[in-house]
């Protein structure tokens, strides 16, 4: 890419649009497009042809996408694969009709099999069941890869799709309903520190930035879900409730190190083979949990609801293909977390 080179990123309001626009301001590429989605439905092929028509983009970060943890994933299964595929598909095929120089496609670490041997390389993709949990999802991104593929095949294309471990970082969604796991974690903890020191006034204006707080979670933090009044419970403490055992073991990355491989690989790499992006680390999400309440502040109880689900027992990319091709991340977890956490904390004043 040329700084002066015309490029769309897709969703750049979301965690990983909104980091790829600041890696390329940052790398002084000065002409960037983009339309909010009240300006552009990517789900209606009409729009999406009409904007590549007029603006002629040269190269496309496809970064829009409906995503979510696992409670999302069980709620909204048709409306994950139905937006999915339909966003992903129309701008895939707009780039090939309008001759895009140069297309990346985002797609996601949940489209490697459930029993997965670990860590998982870029050819164990088809190669058993997916995870139930999230299974809509995986397979609307499994077929925007095979889309990239087969238009690269048939059309001569330049389109690449990379494999993101689980994210994090600024513009993350902390909504308790459709999070993913850390920014929810992250929320928990600091909802309930508050909730320690009776700032209730406080958790009402994070309520109001952030999203609703359940019910079962308000009752968690000794709120009364009806009344929004604290409870009088003077033996038993705020406590955060976390989903499944805590054993399963997850990678997560920093979207700011996400959008530097993005732009790298945009700029030096050319096969149509998918490209994992990771830390190529995990840990459990006991642990998780245990480091995030130590960032946060939070000193108080933390139980596992062993009746919901784990999802995938283990989810750690193999990332040796993206070192040899010359790039590594560099922000540690623990830093990207209080990285997270100060940011959360400048949006919830």
């Amino acid at each position: 890419m040329e700084r002066t080179s015309k490029i769309y990123v897709a969703g750049h309001r979301g965690l990983v649009g909104s980091a790829i626009v600041r890696r390329l301001n940052s790398a002084g590429y000065e002409n960037i497009i983009h339309r909010a989605h009240q300006d552009l439905n990517l789900t209606r092929q009409q729009d999406v042809e009409a904007f590549f028509s007029s603006e002629r983009p040269e190269y496309v970060f496809l970064a829009a996408a409906r995503v979510g943890g696992i409670l999302a994933n069980a709620t909204y299964p048709a409306q994950f694969i139905y937006e999915n595929l339909a966003l992903q598909t129309n701008v895939i095929h707009a780039a090939y009709k309008y001759n895009v120089r140069k297309l990346l496609f985002l797609g996601s670490s949940c489209i490697y099999p459930r029993h997965c041997p670990q860590p998982m390389k870029e050819e164990y993709l088809l190669s058993g069941h997916l995870e139930p949990t999230n299974e809509p999802y995986a397979i609307a991104k499994i077929a925007g890869i095979k889309m990239c593929q087969a238009y690269n095949r048939q059309y001569g294309t330049r389109f690449i799709s990379v494999m993101p471990t689980n994210l994090y970082g600024p513009n993350d969604n902390f909504d308790l309903i459709t999070s993913h796991v850390l920014a929810a974690l992250i929320r928990k903890c600091h909802l309930a520190k508050l909730a320690m020191a009776g700032e209730w006034e406080a958790i009402k204006r994070d309520e109001a930035r952030f999203g609703p707080i359940p019910e079962d979670i308000k009752a968690s933090l000794g709120i009364d879900p009806k009344t929004n009044d604290p409870l009088n419970r003077p033996h038993k403490g705020p406590e955060i409730v976390v989903w499944g055992t805590g054993s399963p073991k997850r990678e997560f990355l920093h979207v700011d190190d996400l959008a530097d491989a993005c732009v790298y690989l945009m700029n030096h790499y050319d096969e149509s083979e998918i490209v994992n992006v990771g830390m190529g680390q995990d840990l459990t999400i006991r642990e998780l949990v245990k480091m995030i309440a130590g960032i946060v502040g939070f000193k108080g109880r933390v139980s596992f609801d062993t009746t919901k689900p784990d999802g995938t027992p283990q989810k750690l990319l193999d990332v040796s293909r993206l070192a040899q091709l010359g790039w590594r991340a560099k922000i540690s977890l623990e830093q990207g977390i209080r990285k997270t956490y100060e940011w959360y904390l400048s949006q919830a004043r």
